[in-house]
């Protein structure tokens, strides 16, 4: 078996440990590449994607991703997304990405358009 890099050990790390907590609450996850940011909420019940944003949204792209302004924008719109698809809990799934900047940033709007994690 390879050895896993940091990023997918703490991947791992992160999804065991939110699977165990989540109970029936879809799943906030997100993506941040060097441009991009993504988030969508996930039912893993029914493994159905119910709401999802992103910098890439035809509205949002004469935005750069790679701010934190934009990682905001990208929580409050995947935060109405959500609510309009009847969706107000959720646990957030940060996959491998620390914590901090924009991953922060798009959580902080998230919890203030309405969604509780």
């Amino acid at each position: 078996m390879a050895k896993l890099s940091l990023f997918d050990r703490r991947r791992r790390r992160v999804r065991t440990a939110l699977k165990a907590r989540s109970g029936d609450k879809p799943r906030l996850s997100i993506h941040r590449s060097g441009r991009h940011i993504y988030a969508q909420v996930i039912d893993d019940a029914a493994g159905k994607t119910v709401a999802a944003a992103s910098t890439l949204d035809k509205d949002v792209r004469a935005k750069t991703g790679a701010t934190a302004e934009a990682a905001a924008d990208v929580g409050k719109r995947v935060a109405a997304a959500a609510t309009a698809a009847g969706v107000t809990k959720v646990v957030f799934d940060r996959g491998g990405f620390l914590f901090h900047g924009r991953v922060k940033a798009l959580a902080d709007a998230a919890r203030e358009g309405g969604l509780e994690f």
